[in-house]
């Protein structure tokens, strides 16, 4: 199982480390990074915002890790407390995840629901309505190819959806 563990991270973090070129200089990246420069964040290191603020604790968080300049390009990732079933939702852009911990599931339009654990990839086109199930414990990591944005179909997730069967 470490193995396993220790080879998705490193995925994760392969593929982040290809992805930010043309990064800004942020709160957690040192001040002489410019848009040429590399990146690099350890995990422990990573600020970490609720995306849910009226769940509290059980709220997912967020952390963005790199906004592209110039086309608004993202690396971001998400980190589960509690069990929680993310509601009908859309992108303004083309979003993939990758999941580096946990076994989560997404549904998208046409009733396509696949089950995914550590290391596995899906991609969402841009405005197609999709869902998550994502364990307690779950960690992924998505990219989007343009600004982040979500687009709730049927209102967020509340405390309702922690307690849906996973």
């Amino acid at each position: 199982m470490k193995t396993k563990l220790f080879i998705a991270l490193l995925v994760a973090v392969f593929g982040f480390a290809l992805s930010t070129r043309g990064a800004e200089p942020t709160e957690s990246t040192p001040a002489e990074a410019t848009a040429n420069a590399p990146i690099f964040t350890n995990y422990s290191d990573i600020k970490w915002t609720k995306i849910l603020p009226d769940l509290g604790e059980n709220s997912p968080e967020i952390c963005i890790l790199h906004v592209d300049p110039k086309t608004q390009a993202t690396q971001l990732i998400i980190r589960t407390p509690k069990a929680i079933h993310i509601r009908k939702h859309w992108h303004t852009a083309n979003e993939s995840h990758a999941i580096i911990l946990g076994t989560a599931s997404f549904a998208c339009e046409g009733g396509k629901r696949m089950e995914f654990g550590p290391g596995s990839f899906n991609y969402m086109p841009a405005k197609m309505v999709h869902e998550a199930w994502l364990p307690a414990g779950s960690l992924t990591f998505i990219t989007v190819d343009g600004a982040w944005d979500i687009n709730w179909v049927e209102g967020p997730p509340t405390s309702a959806d922690l307690s849906r069967a996973y």
